[in-house]
């Protein structure tokens, strides 16, 4: 495919991406509004907040598989598709019940579309190409969270057109048919090589292993860890065992565990899904404290976060250009600049009340891309184009298992606090140690970084 074909074919793949990830933090914004708009209870709201984060999860592996099996064109167009029409069924909801099923319907076409991004950038780019095409997909990821937080924010905050939170979910309708319009002219009909077969025996047992893992981590701290959390969770651990057991001798995987072989692979998957899981729990607790006990309005806690997404957006479309010793000291250096700006961040807002400093969210962003943008562009480097599939999976899934064990842990820790204030503290310091895990992470893949970068 030549670069001219490639230019739409991004462009395409990335605006469905910052859709899905957009509608993955937008609800969170705009709870109370539409807890007041249908009456909602607490248990709905969080019900609603939770369904797409549990059904993406769930589902991420066994969708990036499907594009396998179908095609990774036909499954992101499937997926779209499904995605712009649960977002309509969303903003027609004339119920709690209704806007929850269509939003895990809406989750279930995220989970289709989101593996095939990074599969077709995977198969269909190479080289310092694929790093600056990872570059600007990782820093679509940044700011689908920032978007989601800002325009949920002023949805809150205005009634457009009388229609009070509805527009949150009906503006992906118009957006979601133009680029499927173009996606079914831009993408290319890739092949995988082989005739892949989906097999619904470890599709279930995947299943019912992230389903047992999930459910207590995202509903345990609403209802005190009561012991069916710990059992069910208990489940989850070993009903994944199994499936990792059978998938080692399944003639067609769901998850080829080949795709974790190379040096260098497991490390770097660990290093990013712990950044990206610390920078969730970071962004909630704080967006709870500028809310809800310094009275920011949604928009203006979306808008703090401005300077945070800004300094992940430069970094992200830059480091390929950078040296490449520098590069390889990214993903070590990456972590420790981001603990240092979440204390800093933390510290301000403890002390002085607001988060003032435009400097240190700029370079807890930095932090964020350089401690995961270079280490994934590695990780795919070192993986086979046949198994583009399993490494998307990974980078799907992972991240959510650690932004969901990640806000259940450390959510505990700053509700369970004195003051908001102490919890907040807390949560930060935890956050630092594991980005220090983090950081030894990526130092021990450093053998494996540095073949990459030749």
């Amino acid at each position: 495919m030549t670069g001219t074909r490639r230019g739409p074919m991004l462009a395409v793949l990335l605006t469905g991406q910052v859709m899905v990830s957009m509608d993955g933090s937008i609800v969170s914004v705009a709870a109370q509004t539409i807890r007041a708009g249908l009456h909602a209870s607490n248990a709905e709201i969080q019900l609603l907040v939770s369904s797409y984060l549990l059904t993406t999860g769930v589902l991420f592996v066994t969708c990036a598989r499907i594009g396998d099996v179908i095609g990774y064109r036909r499954a992101f167009l499937i997926g779209l598709g499904w995605f712009t029409g649960a977002s309509l069924l969303c903003g027609l909801a004339i119920d709690p019940t209704m806007l929850v099923l269509a939003r895990i319907a809406q989750a279930v076409g995220a989970a289709l579309l989101m593996p095939q991004v990074f599969s077709l950038i995977h198969r269909h780019w190479a080289g310092a190409e694929r790093r600056r095409a990872i570059g600007v997909y990782s820093m679509v990821l940044a700011l689908g969270v920032a978007l989601g937080q800002l325009i949920g924010g002023l949805v809150a905050g205005v009634d457009l057109f009388g229609l009070s939170w509805r527009p949150i979910f009906l503006i992906n309708v118009p957006i979601g048919v133009i680029v499927l319009s173009i996606a079914s002219r831009v993408l290319p009909r890739s092949r995988t090589g082989e005739r892949a077969r989906l097999d619904l025996a470890g599709v279930a047992l995947l299943t019912a292993a992230m389903t047992a893992l999930a459910l207590p981590l995202i509903f345990g701290q609403y209802h005190g860890w009561p012991a069916w959390t710990w059992i069910v969770l208990a489940c989850g651990a070993v009903l994944l065992g199994v499936f990792v057991r059978y998938e080692s001798t399944a003639r067609h995987p769901v998850f080829d565990l080949a795709a974790l072989k190379p040096n260098g692979v497991k490390l770097g998957l660990a290093a990013c899904c712990i950044v990206m899981g610390c920078y969730t729990v970071f962004v909630l607790t704080l967006t709870l404290q500028l809310q809800s006990e310094l009275g920011y309005t949604p928009l203006q806690a979306g808008l703090a976060f401005v300077p945070y997404a800004l300094g992940f957006g430069a970094l992200s479309l830059s480091w390929h250009h950078c040296p490449q010793r520098l590069q390889r000291a990214m993903p070590i250096v990456g972590p420790l600049v981001l603990a240092a700006g979440v204390l800093l961040v933390v510290l301000l807002v403890r002390n002085d009340g607001h988060p003032w400093g435009f400097l240190p969210l700029l370079l807890a962003g930095a932090g964020h891309a350089a401690g995961y943008s270079p280490l994934i562009a590695q990780v795919t480097s070192l993986v086979e184009p046949r198994f583009a599939s399993a490494i998307s999976a990974m980078n799907s899934t992972g991240p959510v298992l650690a932004e969901v064990i990640g806000v259940a842990g450390l959510g505990s820790v700053y509700f369970a606090a004195s003051t908001p204030a102490d919890g907040l503290l807390l949560v930060a310091a935890a956050v630092a140690a594991l980005l220090v895990i983090a950081t030894t992470c990526a130092a021990l893949s450093t053998p494996a970084r540095a073949a990459y970068l030749r």
